[in-house]
């Protein structure tokens, strides 16, 4: 035998062993990719319900700047349903003491039907009492020594609209004027009222403005604001030393609105704050306002007889979501199909017959059972927002050990992928 056939075998044999270990591998990679490795993922596609009218809008005035804002839930964050005229940003006058009143609480917070510390009124105190009467402002009168509780300081400045008594809270909470000011332009920045500027604690500059946007969320701040609430629900008749109080808060509560905040001045024209309620179907629907800029009190007048008169006959039941409700459809890699579907069905209160637009999350499971939560559908109309759970319809099931074994690629991927990310 030949050296050169000698040296030929350990050649095929080399070959024969590499050969080997790759069907091996192979084998040993395909048997456990596809018999027991993670299946490709699933695929989701959105598919909205139809059906349901066009949103409606209360009806406000086109004169001046009105907004209207809900609070759908206890601890959710007003959501403005409507606004109507100018869209600037306008004086806010008296509106200005509803923030100085909120902002107050946050450093110094009192709970309903509580008074709160004690506020000695000092000289300083009695000199911005005599400059805001020189000014012909609105004004309590306060005498050097008195106590005042933190509760009497913020009827006489919300129910009175008293100018000297927003200021000498202000001084009181924080220090200075200019401390307020810096808590109040925090305070705003932080409620996400972005077109409000603060000037003062009374609202007398003409630097004082907001979006009637903002004010209607300031107004469901404040009624929501356990303090002010009670203290706009139970106002009292006297204050310290049994001074009379003229409560300049109510307008037109034959109409069910209870009014906030409600002034004049010459750059401002009238604004009013406000809350007002409708029962529906055995629920009650409260919604705030804000109607700012106004000529004078006629037309103010006229304009929430308008709106409360709209709010009986337009505020109704709103199907949000069905139970049901096929939102997505998930399809697996085997080409099964499963209809994604909410888990419940949500009813609302809102103005009119409110198309409800949607917001839809799914992630899409390669398999899973029946009933499997598979993601969630945000329904909203104007000043409503509800998340509800999506479920799958029918079981996305495993396609089998035949679809495995003759779809190795996708098989495989999926396997890779999970070794290796």
């Amino acid at each position: 035998m030949s050296s050169r056939a000698i040296n030929r075998h350990p050649v095929r044999r080399a070959l024969w062993v590499t050969a080997g270990t790759i069907v091996i591998l192979v084998v040993g990679l395909y048997g456990p990719a596809t018999l027991a490795g993670p299946l490709p993922g699933s695929h989701a596609d959105v598919t909205l319900p139809s059906g349901g009218a066009g949103a409606s809008a209360p009806v406000l005035p086109t004169t001046g700047a009105s907004a209207i804002a809900t609070t759908p839930g206890q601890a959710d964050a007003p959501q403005l349903v409507s606004t109507a005229g100018s869209a600037e940003a306008v004086p806010l006058a008296g509106a200005a003491k509803a923030i100085t009143a909120l902002v107050v609480l946050d450093a110094k917070p009192l709970s309903a039907g509580r008074s709160g510390p004690l506020i000695t009124m000092t000289d300083a105190d009695l000199a911005l009492y005599a400059a805001h009467v020189r000014a012909g402002d609105m004004a309590v009168v306060v005498s050097p020594g008195e106590a005042w509780t933190e509760r009497q300081m913020l009827e006489a400045m919300l129910l009175g609209s008293s100018n000297n008594h927003a200021d000498s809270l202000a001084r009181w909470a924080f220090g200075s004027i200019d401390g307020y000011l810096a808590a109040a332009r925090a305070w705003v920045t932080r409620h996400g009222l972005t077109h409000t500027h603060v000037a003062d604690a009374s609202g007398l500059s003409p630097d004082d403005t907001g979006t009637a946007a903002d004010a209607a969320r300031i107004a469901a701040l404040a009624f929501g604001n356990a303090a002010i609430a009670d203290i706009i629900a139970h106002p009292p008749t006297t204050l310290v030393n049994d001074r009379v109080l003229t409560n300049a808060t109510p307008f037109h509560p034959e109409l069910g609105l209870t009014g906030l905040s409600r002034s004049y001045t010459d750059y401002a024209g009238v604004c009013l704050l406000f809350a007002a309620s409708e029962r529906v179907a055995g629920k009650p629907f409260t919604y705030y306002g804000a109607i700012l800029g106004q000529p004078d009190y006629p037309t103010l007048t006229k304009a929430v007889k308008t709106l409360t008169t709209d709010a009986a006959t337009s505020v109704r039941e709103i199907t949000l979501v069905r139970a049901g409700d096929r939102f997505a459809r998930v399809t697996s890699a085997a080409g099964t199909r499963v209809a994604a579907v909410a888990d419940d069905s949500v009813m609302t209160l809102g103005w009119g017959a409110a198309k409800p637009q949607y917001r839809v999350r799914v992630e899409a499971p390669a398999t899973a059972g029946k009933g499997r939560v598979v993601g969630s559908v945000v329904a909203s109309v104007p000043g409503v927002r509800e998340s509800v759970p999506l479920v799958l319809a029918e079981a996305l099931p495993d396609p089998g050990l035949g679809w495995r074994l003759s779809h190795p690629v996708p098989v495989i991927g999926a396997f890779w992928q999970k070794l290796f990310g």
